[in-house]
């Protein structure tokens, strides 16, 4: 009898390498394309975990039966009572980030019933997907935020006839408000098919109307262009600003609209200021590593800075992963002898992922494997997969209430700059983002003193200078308590800012805006570990911007004597103005 043998036997290992990953790749980008890059696996092993665990739990399954005939006995002895008085206690308190129910029209019968019905189903499926004895904790959140998400898609808020407010303008209008939420509705879908901005964002032209600051591109390789901004000042503190925004974000976020700049308000307060404008990646670029980003983007422009600025240290910001990148440099220009670096400012920037928020709902191993998969195909990761990830984590701020507003209610929420900028999306590389998430988010490598540059570990220990963190309260991408960890894993003076306001809007906060204020504390390297909650308790409270106390601290670790500005460039030694701010790569779709 003739013996069988498999097909690919006898073939070189990368013939049957390439034949082992003929298949799965494509048909896992075929998914995730369907998917917007959430891999059902990860779903699936989440949801098995939790089922399994509470099918063999009684004790939680009487716990929940118990908690839903409370619940319906309460809601049954609230209906009446709401119907006579309005205002009578409810049975579930909104929480306070909840806007979906807080107008007058929904205190009134029936839509007050409605909401409370709907908020106690929402209660019940948070016990019912948390507190599950077995279930991995990881798989508990996913669990529970899946729940969630599904009922804010049935929320009574998101439909006519169920939300007071919406009936009351159609009424008053004669439904002229459903014709202009169809026309709404048509629009966005054409610019969405067409690869167009969203409307309203035309208005804020790059280069026109923000990022107008004026300045000079003075050094461009492949993945960044270094723009040098010009002086407005008679003279400057001696000592630069590079700063390192992350390229998961186009730079100008730091250099909005003349009122709101980052940028502008260092220029006008004497200071010397560089930015990374990061060139948006296409499928050639699928290669570039998180080295790559380390040599040819923060090391390159400061080699630049220090030629164009000489025998001076830099002041170093870095936002959001361009912070997690400036920590990593910093730490391996110490264990090397480079002492060009005066100070550090990390903005919005992890150096320890363990508690990195709701995020960590799309990173395990399953989910990166999937999207290395989908990277593979197109070389990769595209805007759209990126942006959905980042408005399900705030799907009823970012999605919901905006359909309502804009194909319920017939209106368009007002365009600004943020906004604009917010649309104006980037790609990550294949491989770069690959090792980001597993080097940082899956294996904490940075934190645990295992992430290595040019073949050797780095210690964020080794850190010396000054550091000044600011963190924001509604930080769904960098929670604070994340940023917070800087404080126990270097040897420096910390000074740590929390602010009101959101991953991006906490930053872009210039003086005089109302409503703005911030608490800030400084932990010198000798003292003590100080828990971020009693840091909270104890930490000064200021109104207004945190910009003006960054800038003190800036100037206090800057020479006293300031000098002539230096000159845009350098032609000399080969490093002449190229064009004018903003640059070509920041205009590259």
């Amino acid at each position: 009898m003739q013996e069988l043998t498999p097909a690919n036997e006898g073939q070189p290992p990368e013939a049957r390498e390439r034949l082992r990953f003929s298949l799965d790749r494509p048909l896992h980008g075929a998914i995730a394309r369907l998917t917007m890059g959430v891999s059902p696996a990860a779903l699936i092993q989440a949801y098995t975990d939790w089922t399994q665990h509470l099918l063999f739990s009684p004790d939680k399954q009487i716990e929940l039966a118990e908690a839903a005939a409370h619940n319906w006995m309460h809601f049954l002895e609230y209906c009446p009572k709401a119907l006579i008085d309005p205002d009578c206690e409810a049975c579930v308190e909104l929480a306070a980030n909840d806007k979906r129910f807080v107008g007058d029209a929904w205190h009134r019968w029936p839509f007050n019933a409605i909401s409370q019905g709907f908020l106690l189903t929402q209660q019940w499926w948070h016990r019912a997907t948390t507190d599950v004895r077995g279930v991995s904790a990881h798989h508990e959140d996913i669990a529970s935020f899946i729940a969630r998400q599904i009922l804010d898609v049935v929320s009574p808020a998101n439909f006519l006839l169920t939300n007071p407010e919406v009936l009351e303008i159609t009424f008053r209008q004669a439904g002229m408000n459903l014709v202009r939420g169809a026309i709404n509705f048509w629009e966005d879908q054409r610019r969405l098919v067409e690869g167009r901005k969203p409307f309203g964002a035309d208005a804020f032209q790059v280069g026109r109307d923000v990022a107008v600051t004026p300045g000079k591109v003075v050094a461009r390789n492949r993945l960044m262009e270094l723009i040098q901004y010009a002086p407005v000042t008679d003279s400057v503190y001696r000592e630069p600003v590079l700063i390192v925004p992350a390229w998961i974000m186009k730079y100008y976020i730091l250099d909005l609209s003349p009122v709101n700049s980052l940028v502008k308000y260092l220029v006008d307060h004497g200071h010397t200021v560089f930015v990374l404008s990061w060139k948006n990646p296409t499928g050639e670029d699928r290669d570039l590593g998180m080295d790559d980003y380390r040599r040819l983007g923060m090391m390159a422009a400061l080699e630049v800075v220090s030629v164009i600025v000489p025998g001076r240290p830099t002041h170093a910001v870095g936002y959001c992963l361009g912070g997690t990148l400036l920590a990593i440099v910093a730490a391996a220009m110490v264990r090397d002898g480079d002492q060009r670096l005066g100070s550090l400012t990390l903005l919005a920037a992890q150096t320890d992922f363990t508690e990195a928020g709701e995020l960590m709902l799309f990173i395990d191993e399953a989910q990166v494997s999937f999207l290395e998969d989908m990277m593979a195909e197109q070389g990769y990761l595209d805007t759209r997969q990126m942006a959905g990830a980042f408005q399900i984590l705030r799907s009823n701020d970012l999605i919901w209430s905006t359909m309502v507003r804009s194909y319920l209610k017939g209106e368009r929420p007002p365009m600004f700059d943020l906004m604009a900028w917010n649309a104006d999306a980037t790609r990550m590389p294949a491989r770069m983002h690959s090792e980001y998430l597993r080097r940082l988010f899956l294996n904490n490598e940075l934190a645990t003193r295992h992430f290595e540059v040019d073949g050797r570990p780095v210690s964020l220990r080794d850190i010396r200078v000054p550091v000044f963190a600011v963190s924001t309260i509604s930080d769904h991408v960098a929670p604070w308590r994340s940023v917070y960890k800087i404080q126990a894993l270097t040897d420096a003076d910390v000074t740590f800012v929390l602010s009101n306001g959101g991953h991006n809007a906490g930053i872009v906060n210039p003086p005089g805006r109302p409503n703005r204020k911030h608490q800030i504390a400084t932990h010198a390297e000798s003292e003590k570990y100080v828990a971020p909650d009693d840091w909270v308790q104890n930490a000064f409270h200021h109104e207004g911007s945190w910009w003006p106390c960054w800038q003190k601290w800036l100037s206090k670790h800057s020479s006293a004597d300031r000098v002539p500005p230096p000159g845009l460039g350098d032609s000399s030694k080969g490093y002449a103005p190229l064009c004018d701010a903003p640059g070509t790569y920041v205009l590259l779709p």
